[in-house]
């Protein structure tokens, strides 16, 4: 099984371009870069109307390789136990676990799992996406000359900021606008992942917003999963805490290490956003090798 929701929406072409694009799509919008020039980052607003947006994206760019990165909206993340079915049978079984949990009608429910590297857990961590929306998608991009080679989500991009560093990392990203994503990365790998609401406008909170309560209420949180991945998943402290956020991330990060034994760094990022599409190029490269 793939250790990545939705990476297998392959089609068949007679050859696979050679330039590759990462491309992450948030609720009202989406970032392109490519492989060759990860810094020059293009914008796209997006109704999901997906013909019209890779109908701009083909005007900017060659036909390509493309990892499409999906952003919260886009898809439902769920826990649920490990069937005790073959393999085989794991995507149906989880199908009626989770389909009194999610608005989507179960016809038209598409999902895929990945299990993360710890085993203190028998829990499966499923993705649900709507069927008709992937379908679309993958229609406009195949439709354009693009080769998709696969969809996955925010939280399992972050996996590829530190490549496969040894040391554990606990990462708070935050896209304006959305709850802050808290994820422990290992190995290139997603140990941990949760979304701590009340913290969406994080990047518009004032200096005296951060020092009076928000950087204390992060802090407090961040040390809860701390204890989680120390005690519940067995594991050694995380060495560092990695801030890839907006606003006064500088002072965040002065005021959140006054609370902890680790460095405290900010993750140099000129948008959110396009850091995703640059990571989710770094998923092509990694499933290269």
């Amino acid at each position: 099984m793939t250790t990545a929701p939705l990476k297998r929406w392959q089609f068949w072409r007679a050859s696979r371009p050679k330039q590759q694009l990462g491309v992450f799509i948030g609720a009202q919008a989406a970032w392109v870069t490519s492989a060759a020039a990860a810094d020059n980052i293009r914008f796209y607003a997006h109704q999901r109307d997906w013909h019209n947006l890779w109908d701009k994206i083909a005007a900017d760019f060659d036909a390509s390789q493309v990892q499409i990165v999906l952003g919260a909206g886009q898809y439902q993340l769920l826990a649920a136990d490990k069937p005790a079915v073959p393999d085989d049978e794991i995507p149906q079984a989880l199908l009626w676990s989770v389909k009194d949990m999610v608005a989507t009608p179960a016809t038209n429910i598409h999902l895929d799992y990945f299990e993360f590297p710890s085993k203190a857990s028998n829990k499966l961590q499923v993705v649900v996406t709507d069927k008709q929306q992937m379908m679309q998608l993958a229609q406009a991009v195949e439709g354009h000359d693009f080769a998709l080679q696969g969809i996955s989500i925010e939280e399992l991009m972050l996996a590829n900021l530190f490549g496969n560093e040894p040391q554990a990392r606990l990462v708070l990203s935050h896209l304006p606008g959305e709850e802050v994503l808290l994820t422990v990365v290992r190995d290139g790998e997603l140990w941990m992942q949760r979304r701590l609401r009340g913290f969406s406008g994080l990047d518009h909170f004032t200096a005296d917003d951060l020092r009076q309560r928000i950087a204390d209420a992060l802090s407090l949180e961040i040390q809860r999963s701390m204890d989680f991945f120390e005690s519940q998943l067995r594991q050694a402290p995380v060495s560092s805490l990695e801030l890839l956020c907006g606003g006064e991330n500088q002072l965040l990060a002065t005021l959140v290490a006054a609370n902890f034994n680790q460095p405290v760094n900010v993750v140099a990022a000129h948008d959110i956003g396009g850091k995703l599409a640059q990571l989710s190029c770094l998923e092509l490269a990694r499933e290269a090798e």
